[in-house]
């Protein structure tokens, strides 16, 4: 049960006080060291997943500890950006994404009860490698002065992709899990 894999969600989870702990803190360039800490925790997504996939090492743990790993490493550190910059990460759009990540938690969960497995979607996906941008974009945020706009831009973006994500899991599955209609399910 912990392989390579499981241990390297396990890490993602254990780096997340490191990482709250350096944003928040007055200490001279936490900035960089708080993108290290969060770059190397989002690495270790990729990682387990595709050394998972290659040593075919897939377990019932890791596909219930990555997805919570992911939601806690986002969330933490969304809410620290909120009290790092709240000029420009507005509570309301990190209470928007962490609400979308908990409530495709929440289908995943009731669809799992019923027997029923929701893959991950490709919005999904690509949620998730602009969510990982804008966190780092807007960690460093202070620092960027010409490209400042790029990372709030990257904000809305995440938004935006985060929303649209939630509704699409919603409308794929929704049906699917409450009148066991597959034929909607394997839409799109």
């Amino acid at each position: 049960m912990l392989n390579i894999p499981n241990l390297l969600s396990l890490s993602r989870i254990l780096l997340v006080p490191l990482l709250v702990a350096v944003l928040l803190t007055k200490t001279p360039g936490k900035e960089f060291l708080g993108l290290a800490v969060f770059l190397v925790a989002a690495l270790t997504d990729f990682l387990d997943g595709f050394i998972a996939r290659r040593r075919k090492e897939e377990t019932r743990l890791g596909k219930l500890l990555d997805p919570a790993a992911d939601k806690i490493l986002t969330s933490a550190a969304f809410i620290s950006l909120v009290e790092m910059i709240p000029d420009v990460v507005p509570a309301w759009i990190v209470a928007a994404i962490v609400a979308r990540e908990f409530s495709v938690t929440a289908l995943r969960s009731f669809a799992a009860a019923e027997g029923m497995v929701i893959p991950a979607a490709v919005s999904g996906k690509i949620k998730t490698v602009v969510q990982v941008i804008a966190i780092a974009l807007l960690i460093v945020y202070e620092k960027l002065d010409s490209f400042s706009e790029l990372a709030v831009a990257s904000l809305w973006l995440a938004l935006a992709i985060s929303l649209y994500s939630g509704a699409e899991y919603f409308v794929r599955f929704g049906r699917w899990i409450l009148y066991g209609d597959q034929s909607a399910a394997n839409k799109g």
